[in-house]
């Protein structure tokens, strides 16, 4: 449900800027420069959707939003990795900095940096828990992307990815889809406010990862599977911002 509310500010613009100049740069470093680059991109577009949330939405909002993403994204990735339910048995490499609960911090701050945009489209393309749905396809969308991704750069790895598509189990995009829809299924309740920036971030991390699958990483096959599941819910969206302009 979106509920009117009036708030605007610079500083998620900013923020947002430097998070896609990052990203931008991360194809064109490796090593230790890349996981360093890694968390830091994940902090800032962290920051990025909070800082948006907290000045168009109000803070009681925005902590109870992203207590929800960031709290049910450690508990689903500490028992993940405990019990191999509900994605599959994966365990974490020793790249992505502090651990809690067996976990690197940043991985709870992944799932809620996109899940904020994710919510927000959703909740923009259908009312509810039709909303919800569509905000769970699009977050586990982009995960069709990220999980290539990090596993070739040896962040985690997987017990035994199949059956899987590009390395990775089904188990794994079964389990996303559930967790993401439970997450955006507790938070309908999303205040109307100015969504070019979560709307444009979403719409970034799916052209460019896209076009990162294409061009840098030589992986089509990540670049289609993901460009149809995150497609799904960034086509219409596309569609329907630009009808809106």
């Amino acid at each position: 449900m979106l509920i009117a509310i009036e708030r605007t500010s610079r500083a998620p613009v900013a923020l947002a800027v430097t998070a896609v100049l990052l990203q931008v740069a991360y194809p064109l470093v490796g090593g230790a420069d890349r996981d360093r680059l890694a968390v830091l991109t994940v902090l800032v577009f962290f920051t990025a959707s909070a800082t948006h949330a907290a000045t168009s939405r109000g803070l009681a909002w925005t902590g109870r939003t992203f207590g929800v993403m960031a709290g049910l994204g450690l508990v689903a990735e500490a028992v993940g990795v405990a019990t191999g339910f509900p994605f599959g048995h994966y365990s974490y490499g020793s790249s992505l900095g502090p651990e809690l609960f067996g976990v690197p911090v940043v991985v709870p701050l992944a799932w809620a940096m996109l899940g904020y945009p994710c919510l927000v489209v959703g909740q923009h393309l259908a009312p509810g828990l039709a909303g919800a749905a569509l905000s769970a396809v699009a977050l586990t969308g982009w995960d069709l992307f990220l999980d290539p991704q990090m596993v070739d750069a040896g962040y985690w790895r997987w017990a035994d990815p199949h059956p899987g598509l590009n390395g990775i189990p089904l188990t794994n995009t079964v389990g996303w889809l559930v967790i993401a829809f439970l997450m955006m299924a507790l938070l309908t309740r999303v205040p109307v406010a100015n969504d070019r920036v979560p709307g444009g971030l979403f719409l970034w991390t799916y052209g460019s990862s896209v076009l990162a699958n294409l061009a840098f990483f030589d992986r089509p096959g990540v670049a289609l599977v993901g460009g149809v599941g995150m497609g799904l819910v960034a086509l219409p969206y596309s569609a329907r911002a630009a009808a809106r302009t």
